[in-house]
């Protein structure tokens, strides 16, 4: 599934191209994805200009004259901005015309979502989607010593396990799978550690490894696992620069100890016992 990292690099790679434009057609080849695309949207969208495109966790947010579009990439999705006139592929299925550009949605397991928001519906901030989502890692709120005051303000009490605390994205969201061991390890906390018993050091060290692991990521492009590519087709160079994540086995980059994995939330969790201790 496209994380924070992946759906910032489609953010910067679509937005040169489109903003400022105004959309000249609409198709919904198919617009049973995982909640149907409005059926309207042809109609709302024509002749509305792209003023500016966003992202909030990991959704994108196109701000138009009326409202603002979201768009999520869900498990397999992947946005592209292709000529016009370019043939239609299998599993496109959302196509916002510009011109001579177009932006398309192709999602062969159709987990993605296309929804509206009108400015006259309330403030996209409480919209059902987005209202209990955490804060943004690269927004004031969680810059330098605020990072670990959100992270320790929010795990006091919790029992889970710190992966899944993380995982869950009402403290800091964007901090997938991938991201969860690399951050952890960064930052030299065990995955299984009780959220609860996370010390204020140890949430400021976990606060500036989530910051840089997600900075390196969107450097690299991203991470492609299965299907994702950026919006010019190209595939994310971060798996190669991991340190733990699916290194089963290899010996630590730091300590040269065997790379573990464990199995949390029916998702695989790596890490180095020697750097990581209980």
């Amino acid at each position: 599934m496209p994380e924070l990292p992946e759906v910032e690099v489609t953010r910067l790679g679509i937005q040169p191209h489109l903003e400022g434009e105004s959309v000249t057609d609409v198709q919904i080849i198919d617009g049973r994805l995982r909640w149907p695309v409005p059926s309207r949207l042809r109609s709302i969208l024509i002749g509305q200009k792209l003023h500016a495109i966003e992202r909030r966790g990991k959704y994108l947010l196109l701000q138009m004259d009326q409202g603002y579009l979201l768009i999520h990439l869900g498990m397999t999705g992947v946005l592209r901005v292709l000529p016009a006139k370019e043939a239609l592929k299998p599993h496109d299925r959302v196509v916002l015309v510009f011109g001579k550009r177009s932006l398309r949605l192709h999602d062969p397991r159709k987990f993605g979502a296309v929804l509206w928001h009108a400015y006259a519906s309330g403030s996209l901030e409480e919209h059902p989607l987005l209202q209990k989502l955490g804060t943004e890692p690269f927004s004031p709120d969680f810059a330098g010593d605020r990072g670990a005051a959100v992270l320790y303000r929010c795990s006091r009490g919790r029992s889970i396990s710190v992966k899944q605390f993380l995982l869950a994205g009402q403290a800091v969201v964007g901090v997938g799978n991938i991201y969860c061991s690399e951050s952890l390890f960064e930052a030299g906390i065990h995955p299984a550690k009780p959220t609860g018993k996370l010390t204020k050091p140890q949430c400021a060290r976990l606060a500036d490894a989530v910051r840089r692991v997600l900075k390196k990521a969107i450097a690299a492009g991203g991470s492609s696992l299965r299907d994702f590519v950026n919006s010019a087709g190209e595939q994310g160079h971060f798996m190669v620069q991991t340190k733990v994540y699916d290194r089963r086995g290899e010996p630590c980059r730091v300590c040269k100890t065997p790379i573990q994995q464990m199995v949390q939330g029916q998702r695989s969790t790596y890490f180095c016992p020697n750097c990581q201790k209980r």
